[in-house]
């Protein structure tokens, strides 16, 4: 029996085969070694190529964190959205063994390609935390200090948890930002 794929079924699969291999890594013929998928679905779901495929997975990642991490740090309550952001982060980046793709596409050459959408993803992430801090009572210069703080905490964690092969570095970090960004409110 054939499988039917529709795009949004195919999206994260494209996502890990990027995390896995990179940009430059993920060639069309590994994407439809690792997918099953025929090169001819392919650029029907994505005419655009490969170049198409990576920002699919962008606009993904950026919808998932628009609804579980920026709205909610813009709109809910600020201590309870801030404290939903670990949870949720720790849960998407798996504990530490999933990496941050928008982060890992900030650091090689495919940068320049997609620029807007990983220069949009940490810029909206800061401001929505720095605007939480802020509703929870930090003043705005420490709430953008707190926030660029947050994210990079996330990403350098991220980072190490990734080169120790150590998961626990991952969620203790988290923990150690939260109680610093918590302290800040009080």
């Amino acid at each position: 029996m054939k499988t039917v794929y529709e795009r949004a079924d195919i999206v994260p699969l494209l996502a890990e085969i990027f995390r896995e291999l990179g940009y430059e890594g993920a060639t069309l013929s590994r994407i439809t070694e690792r997918t099953g998928i025929g090169k001819g679905s392919l650029y029907h779901f994505f005419p655009g190529g490969k170049e198409e495929m990576a920002d699919a997975v962008l606009a993904d990642i950026d919808g998932w964190f628009e609804e579980a991490v920026y709205r909610p740090l813009r709109h809910d309550d600020a201590r309870q959205a801030i404290a939903a952001m670990w949870t949720n982060v720790n849960d998407y980046f798996c504990s530490g063994r999933r990496i941050c793709l928008v982060g890992a596409f900030a650091l090689d050459d495919t940068r320049e390609r997609f620029s807007r959408a990983i220069g949009d993803y940490f810029t909206r992430w800061i401001d929505a935390l720095r605007l939480a801090l802020m509703r929870a009572g930090c003043v705005e210069e420490e709430a953008q200090t707190l926030a660029e703080e947050g994210v990079c905490g996330i990403q350098g964690a991220l980072v190490l948890s990734r080169a120790l092969a150590d998961e626990t570095v991952f969620t203790r970090s988290l923990e150690t930002l939260a109680m610093r960004l918590e302290a800040a409110t009080r």
